[in-house]
C-alpha cells in the first residue's frame, strides 16, 4: 500500500465523522449526528440512545469521495447524510471536506454493501443516492450491480416505505437494466431520462436541482457516454424471489456495448 493511502487510512481514524465497520449502530443515527454537532471527541457509540429521527436521513451508497453526501450536506442543512464505501482512501476525500467546512450533518461508514442492513434500523433512512456505481457489465456480475434485486432486498429492510431511490449513471445497460427491474417488480417510476443534462429535461418539471452534483467519476466519463441517465423510483412493492430467474432470461438478451475498462486501454486511468 502507498504512503499517501496510509496516511489517508490514519487520518480516517481520528475523524469524528468516519466510522469504519460499527457496531449496534441501528436506530442511533440521530443520536450520533447530535454528538457530531456538539463537537464531541471520541463519540461513545455504545452508550448513544436510539431516538426516533428528526431530521430526514439520506445515505449514498457506493460513495467513493462523497461528493454527494457533501454536496447534498450543504444544501440541507436541516437533512443529514451518509456516505457509506468500503475504499477508506476514497472516503478520506469526502470526509476532509466536510471537516474542514465545518459540515456537521455529514459522516461516513466504511464497510462493504452487502452488509449495509448492519448499521440503520427498519424505516431509519428517508432517500438512497447511487451515483455512478461500477455497471458490472458481464452478465455473470449481474448480481454485483447495486440495482439488482438483490441489493434491492437489503434496502427495503431499512428504507421508509415511501423512501426514494435515486440511480446518475453514465451507463446506458445500467440505466436500462434498473427500468426492466422496476418494471418487472411493479415498482413506482417517479423518474427517467437518457440523457439528465439536456434542455428538454433540465426546462422540465421533472429536472432535480441535486443532480447538479457532479462527482469525479462523472467527469471521467468512464463508459464514453455523452449522456448521463438517471432515474428516481420507490420501492413500494414486494420483490418475489421467483421473478428473478425471468430477469435472467431478459437481461441475457441485453447487447453490452460498453467497457470500464476503455480509460485503461486508453492510457487514461485515474491515480487514486
Amino acid at each position: 500500500m502507498g504512503q499517501k493511502k496510509l496516511i489517508k487510512f490514519a487520518a480516517i481514524k481520528e475523524y469524528e465523522n468516519v466510522l469504519e465497520y460499527p457496531q449496534d449502530m441501528p436506530g442511533k443515527w440521530a443520536a450520533f449526528f447530535k454528538e457530531l454537532e456538539k463537537g464531541t471527541v471520541n463519540i461513545p457509540l455504545e452508550q448513544l440512545p436510539i431516538e426516533q429521527t428528526e431530521k430526514p436521513l439520506v445515505l449514498e451508497l457506493a460513495c467513493g469521495r462523497g461528493e454527494y453526501a457533501v454536496g447534498l450536506g450543504r444544501m440541507f442543512a436541516d437533512q443529514n447524510f451518509i456516505g457509506l464505501d468500503l475504499k477508506g482512501n476514497r472516503i478520506w476525500k469526502g470526509a476532509s471536506i466536510a471537516n474542514r467546512d465545518g459540515l456537521k450533518n455529514v459522516g461516513f461508514v466504511r464497510t462493504q454493501i452487502d452488509q449495509v442492513t448492519q448499521y440503520f434500523a427498519k424505516y431509519e433512512v428517508d432517500e438512497i443516492w447511487i451515483t455512478f456505481p461500477d455497471p458490472q457489465l458481464r452478465l455473470s456480475k449481474a448480481k454485483k450491480r447495486l440495482t439488482h434485486p438483490k441489493f434491492l432486498r437489503l434496502y427495503q429492510q431499512f428504507l421508509k416505505p415511501d423512501g426514494i431511490v435515486h440511480l446518475k449513471t453514465d451507463s446506458p445497460n445500467l440505466y436500462l437494466f434498473t427500468k426492466t427491474i422496476i418494471e418487472l417488480f411493479g415498482l413506482t417510476l417517479l423518474t427517467a431520462t437518457d440523457n439528465l443534462y439536456g434542455t428538454k429535461f433540465m426546462q422540465s418539471d421533472k429536472w432535480d436541482d441535486r443532480c447538479a452534483i457532479k462527482t469525479y467519476y462523472e467527469g471521467l466519463n468512464i463508459a464514453s457516454s455523452n449522456r448521463i441517465h438517471y432515474i428516481q423510483f420507490k420501492l413500494d412493492k414486494e420483490l418475489p424471489l421467483e421473478l428473478d430467474e425471468k430477469l435472467k432470461d431478459i437481461i441475457a438478451e441485453f447487447e453490452v456495448t460498453e467497457t470500464h475498462d476503455s480509460l485503461a486501454r486508453n492510457g487514461k486511468q485515474a491515480m487514486e
